[in-house]
């Protein structure tokens, strides 16, 4: 039982530390796998003036980089894409990345098969190409090596394809089957389109900063060198302050997960050292019995060094055995989490148990055996080790040297679970904050979401394409179960919009400062009650709106706040996206959504039409699709997405269905990065309140057991039986309740480390102090009363006579 006990504590222990520090080193420690990783950044920019801190990259300022830079070796420009693949027995939306010609080249791959994009390809009129992702290419060619020359149809647009990418690459942490030339046109280039991603590779000897410098002195270069948009001038990008913001590529892909992840390899370090006490506690009482055995091989000869030798030895095979069964543990925990995939965990595909895994685990092993095998060493090995048997007998009474030893074990993990259960209580009530805020939609679950898009190849003529999205509205409703249907330029919750700035026409704007960047969005008739949003004033967009392209808008309440102070004041006023730009009416205000996540605030967003003659230079602009919401009751059941896909394909069988989910999952995956660190705590905690528990338990069986002689004498005396249960119960509740006032110091000094993962939630929150505090003495105080009313139990004449 004691091997059982000890190497199933361990393993706990080893194999958590394991698992975690396998996420933290395929996330945060390897490098990327690409040649000379190091050289490799992610080109981002900032702009102050209009509070942006990830601007990203443009055009204008990419063209100039790569003609006129001093530290790069290349730069590349890069955006997601996704494409409606015909020809096959049903139409497949595909995702894809548009790409530079020199992304590829920048990151070291080459073409399994065929060749990567040529200056040819990348520039505008230059043939359709199109490179495969291997795992494109395995599933839908069965990795046929003559695929190069043959033709997809993308978009409606025949594509050559000219290559296939080896098995092992990975486009950073994206998953894109295709990859497409950009195609930019720099004499149709302009100020502004901050729409691309960026990366390039610095030159030998090259530092970031001097990098950042160039990029600096080529900023005025390059506002210069292109005209602005209509409407806006040079010197409103002057003013925004714009600068560049590069980062490692790693960085750039890692984000922020990094600081969750070295809180849970902190936490996750914190059970194994509870769990070394516990082993430890458990050695002491092991090694307490063999004083008799100690003591006499002493008396012949036997130095303490050698003891100490021979009890560290058996510490450091409990410690190897206990991590081999961790890796064990860990080998499992490894393969759920990615099965699981969290949303918010970069890098997932070089999270595995290698090398420097093993070697962790090992060293972990090791340490946790020196950790807990030290205390019964230093308690039983020392040189007065031959005293115990001058003062060893069958009546040796208890000694409270070796009490206070267990204790002291005992108050430390209850010490260390205390202040991870603060962890786990302060993301519960974070969790507990999110949930409770407002997103703006009701009954996600009911909600389907999928994105269809109309490509103008496909249909040339836009009013025909509005048509043809306002018949797939109207069909969609009238399926049996739909209550509402609608369209949208973007999906909410998903980190995606279009930013730029609004004029309203009774304020006053100079030509030298661009306004604050709002977020645009386009919505069809019945969106609203789709979503279950509010109108707060005025009414909804119409069809006649739409195909009149009268010059209607909406705004979200708090944009309407800012600049009229009161949704009602609204109603009337008329803004436009420039200032040479049409100006329209405000028909609607609508309740704040939160686009970016519940834990964000809600932006400020102007609504416009799916058509309008003359917007942001396009004459007329048309929204050719987008992410289409349908509210059933039939949401999530089987069948309901074949029948939203057969009466799409009965209006236009070349229309595939995209990113198709509920937006109950959406609103999830928003929670993704709360939820992770949630659970993975909770379960720290849990490990640690369970070792602690165990740990009192084991202290007070011991207590009951080593003081049986007492017990008989107090009960032979007349000591009532809940005297004797108060006598135990009191010894386990005053060791938790020193542990706990521990805990709580500990937990008020570190839980400000996670702070950043809190949500109206302080770290040093009093109402989770205080339940947790009393939740785990209570569990002490039950961990106490077994053992101490086991003791009642006890007979007195028997316990007198093995005396």
């Amino acid at each position: 039982m004691f091997a059982f006990v000890t190497l199933l504590t361990l393993a706990i222990g080893i194999g958590a530390n394991t698992a975690i520090f396998s996420v933290l080193d395929g996330v945060l420690l390897k490098p990327l796998p690409y040649p000379h990783a190091e050289q490799l950044i992610a080109i981002d920019h900032k702009a102050p003036g209009v509070h942006m801190d990830h601007a990203g990259d443009a055009p204008f300022l990419y063209f100039i980089q790569r003609e006129q830079n001093r530290t790069l070796q290349d730069v590349g420009m890069w955006t997601g894409d996704s494409v409606a693949i015909t020809g096959t027995a049903e139409p497949q939306r595909v995702d894809g990345i548009d790409v530079t010609q020199g992304v590829l080249p920048i990151l070291g791959v080459q073409p399994r098969l065929g060749r990567l994009f040529s200056q040819a390809d990348d520039s505008p009129g230059g043939p359709q190409t199109v490179i495969h992702s291997y795992g494109y290419w395995r599933s839908h060619f069965g990795g046929d090596p003559a695929v190069i020359g043959r033709t997809i149809v993308a978009d409606s647009q025949p594509r050559e394809i000219i290559g296939v990418l080896p098995e092992t690459f990975r486009f950073l942490d994206q998953n894109p089957a295709l990859f497409f030339p950009m195609r930019q046109d720099r004499s149709k280039t302009n100020l502004g389109n901050f729409s691309f991603q960026a990366l390039a590779r610095l030159k030998p000897g090259i530092s970031l900063a001097q990098a950042e410098a160039d990029a600096a002195r080529l900023i005025p270069v390059a506002l210069d060198a292109f005209p602005p948009y209509p409407g806006y001038s040079t010197e409103m990008f002057k003013q925004i302050g714009l600068a560049p913001n590069f980062a490692p590529l790693k960085d750039s892909i890692v984000g922020d997960v990094g600081s969750v992840l070295w809180i849970l390899m902190g936490t996750i370090g914190i059970v194994l050292v509870i769990a070394c006490a516990n082993v430890a506690n458990l050695l002491l009482v092991r090694t307490e019995g063999r004083q008799q055995e100690l003591a006499i091989r002493a008396a012949l000869g036997a130095g303490w060094g050698r003891i100490a030798r021979e009890l560290f030895a058996e510490s450091l095979m409990l410690g190897v055995a206990g991590g081999v069964l961790g890796v064990g543990l860990a080998y499992g925990a490894i393969h759920w989490l990615i099965a699981s995939a969290p949303a918010n965990l970069p890098r997932l595909s070089d999270i595995t148990i290698d090398a420097p895994v093993l070697l962790f685990a090992l060293a972990a092993s090791l340490l946790a055996g020196l950790l807990f095998g030290a205390i019964p060493v230093l308690k039983y090995a020392g040189p007065r080790v031959a005293v115990t048997l001058r003062a060893g007998g069958r009546s040796l009474s208890h000694s409270k040297e070796r009490h206070r030893a267990r204790s002291t074990l005992v108050i430390v993990q209850v010490a260390l679970a205390m202040l991870l259960m603060v962890g786990s209580g302060l993301m519960i009530r974070t969790f507990r904050s999110l949930r409770n805020v407002q997103p703006g939609f009701t009954n996600p679950e009911q909600l389907l979401t999928l994105s269809i898009y109309i490509p103008d190849n496909q249909v040339k003529d836009s009013q025909q394409a509005l048509h043809m999205e306002q018949n797939i509205l109207e069909r969609i409703a009238a399926m049996p179960g739909v209550q509402a249907a609608g369209l949208s330029s973007y999906l909410p919750m998903n980190g995606s919009g279009w930013h730029d700035p609004i004029y309203a026409e009774d304020h006053v704007y100079t030509d030298q400062k661009l306004p604050p960047l709002r977020r645009y969005r386009m919505i069809s008739p019945g969106l609203l009650k789709t979503m279950g949003n509010t109108l707060v004033a005025g009414r909804d967009i119409t069809w006649t709106d739409v195909y009149d392209m009268r010059p209607v808008a909406l705004v979200s309440e708090n944009l309407a706040r800012e600049l009229w102070h009161d949704p009602a004041a609204a109603i009337g006023k008329r803004i436009h996206e420039n200032p040479k730009g049409k100006l329209r009416e405000i028909v609607g205000v609508l309740s704040d959504e939160r686009d970016d996540g519940v834990n964000q605030p809600a932006p400020t967003v102007a609504f416009w039409p799916l058509m309008m003659d003359d917007f942001a230079g396009n004459k007329p602009f048309v929204q050719r699709g987008g992410t289409f919401m349908i509210r059933s009751s039939r949401t999530g059941s089987s069948g309901f997405v074949q029948d939203v896909s057969r009466t799409v394909w009965s209006i236009n069988p070349d229309l595939p269905l995209a990113y198709v989910r509920t937006m109950r999952e959406v609103y999830d995956k928003s929670l993704a990065r709360t939820s992770f660190a949630l659970v993975m705590l909770s379960l720290a905690g849990a490990m640690a309140l369970l070792l602690g528990l165990v740990g009192i338990y084991g202290v007070i069986s011991y207590s009951v057991s080593q003081r049986r002689r007492e017990i008989g004498i107090r009960m032979a005396l007349g000591s009532p039986q809940t005297d004797v249960t108060r006598l135990f119960l009191w010894d386990g509740l005053r060791l938790s309740a020193i542990g706990v006032a521990f805990g709580l110091a500990a937990a008020a000094a570190s839980t400000r480390l996670m702070a950043s993962l809190l949500f109206h939630v302080s770290p040093l929150d009093p109402l989770t102090y205080l339940g947790v505090a009393g939740a785990l003495i209570a569990a002490a105080g039950l961990a106490s009363f077994l053992p101490a009313l086991r003791a009642t139990r006890i007979d007195p004449v028997d316990a007198l006579r093995a005396e």
